[in-house]
């Protein structure tokens, strides 16, 4: 079996900068140790030992450029890819204080459920920057702040989920998923589905050729092409960023299988960015505040990347919202409130996909900059379409793809529900010849689902 080939050079890249990095992490830390208990060392200060110089060209570096790193923001960022890259280097953190038979309070650090290695807590960072400096220690605390570049990308975090007031600092320091696959691979973090990212990536083998739709409906998704292509000259040249919120919102609505999925899938394939379809099944949750935490872990995620999220059979969750006679209405216009703000405020892609726009609340419609019907296709679009998904397939001399079209409206998605249907019938008699009775048999079934007879 031959092995697929990978790009072993961002690996080296990221491995030997990475490496030198850890060796000057841990001359910090020896040093602050050796200060900190007054022992013999060959500085004074920590800011004594001077970081690599970074001149190449690996993601790590290129980021700490991109964003003026200073020597405490660097210091942070190691510390948190240490239990990644080197944990044995944090092991200096387990000696013990004698006088109370204990670990080191001012060390800080958590012990994790399956790492036996040391987890730095905001308060590993703070004793190995500040010591008992109290006045560096409140300019640390800064570094977490909401403000931050850290925080603002995503890229470190203090979880203090579960902290019921005890000290900010005292929260687990970790490194998001993206920036520790981006300093280590050199590659994009895609997120597996599930639980906490109820989402899948998609994507089609199929071009804009493919699909089958009005000129009206293909101008209508042209605009969000123009806005893909031309936003940051929208918003910086032009300098409307003041009056035009960043991102773009669209409603895709109408009957199943007329073109709304393959459509973001296209958008995403065109302008080379990424489609993640929610699964609402996923999101919605009947616990009080899961379903917003479900959302907050979509939006969050995709804030920084370049996503298109696709929300389908959107008014699942985003249907009308109910006068508010109980605590459980409350609680759901709650939900449906919050999903309002992070979709307004989200600069990317979101498009909204649903068979009833009769269903959605009028609070999202005024959020969209556009709303794309997807009419049932026509008798023309409908051949084109019959054509498109059997012109592999050998038909017999009776099939009439223009009085099929003619007579029966089905769309493109039920058509290639047909295909299926009649090649299966084809391969199994051993004669690779369609005939009409099989694609009228076909339509019979499809129309079945929908409670429909010929």
């Amino acid at each position: 079996m031959r092995e697929r080939s990978v790009d072993i050079l961002p690996y080296i890249l990221n491995a030997t900068v990475l490496q030198k990095e850890i060796l000057w992490l841990n001359q910090i830390i020896d040093t602050r140790i050796k200060l900190y208990f007054q022992q013999d060392c060959n500085y004074k200060s920590i800011e004594e030992i001077y970081p690599p110089i970074l001149k190449g060209n690996s993601v790590y570096e290129q980021t700490i450029r991109k964003f003026n790193f200073s020597f405490e923001e660097r210091v942070v960022i190691l510390t948190a890819l240490a239990p990644h890259i080197c944990p044995q280097l944090l092991d200096i953190f387990f000696i013990k204080n004698e006088t109370y038979n204990r670990s080191f309070t001012e060390f800080g650090g958590i012990k994790g459920n399956k790492h036996i290695g040391f987890l730095p807590t905001g308060e590993t960072v703070a004793f190995i920057l500040c010591g008992n400096n109290l006045v560096e220690r409140f300019k640390i605390n800064q570094i977490f702040s909401s403000n931050h570049f850290f925080s603002k990308q995503k890229m470190i975090h203090l979880d203090a989920e579960n902290a019921n007031n005890e000290p900010l600092l005292s929260g687990l320091l970790s490194i998001s998923k993206e920036y520790l696959t981006y300093f280590t691979s050199g590659n994009d973090f895609e997120p597996k589905f599930n639980n906490e990212f109820p989402a899948q990536k998609i994507s089609t083998n199929l071009d804009w050729d493919d699909l089958v739709l009005d000129e009206i409906i293909i101008e209508e998704i042209h605009e969000i092409q123009k806005w893909i292509k031309y936003q940051k000259t929208l918003m910086d040249d032009w300098g409307l960023k003041k009056l035009v919120k960043p991102g773009f919102r669209s409603l895709f609505y109408g009957p199943p299988g007329t073109g709304k999925s393959l459509t973001a899938s296209l958008l995403g394939k065109s302008s080379m960015m990424d489609v993640y379809r929610i699964d609402l099944s996923k999101v919605v949750s009947k616990y009080i505040g899961e379903t917003e935490k479900n959302l907050s872990n979509i939006f969050d995620l995709a804030e920084n990347k370049d996503w298109i999220l696709f929300f389908d059979e959107a008014d699942a969750l985003f249907g009308k919202r109910t006068n508010a006679s109980d605590s459980k209405d409350r609680y759901a216009n709650q939900e449906v409130a919050y999903l309002l703000q992070r979709i307004e405020d989200f600069p990317g892609i979101v498009i909204l996909a649903t068979n009833l726009k009769s269903n959605l609340d009028e609070a999202f419609a005024r959020r969209f900059q556009s709303m794309i019907y997807f009419s049932m296709p026509r008798p023309e679009h409908r051949l084109k379409l019959w054509e498109k998904a059997f012109e592999r397939c050998k038909l017999s001399d009776d099939v009439n793809l223009w009085k099929i079209s003619t007579d029966h409206e089905l769309a493109g998605g039920s058509i290639i529900n047909v295909l299926r249907y009649c090649s299966l019938l084809a391969i199994e008699r051993a004669i690779p010849e369609i005939k009409q009775i099989d694609i009228i048999n076909g339509i019979k079934k499809e129309l079945r689902k929908e409670g429909k007879t010929m």
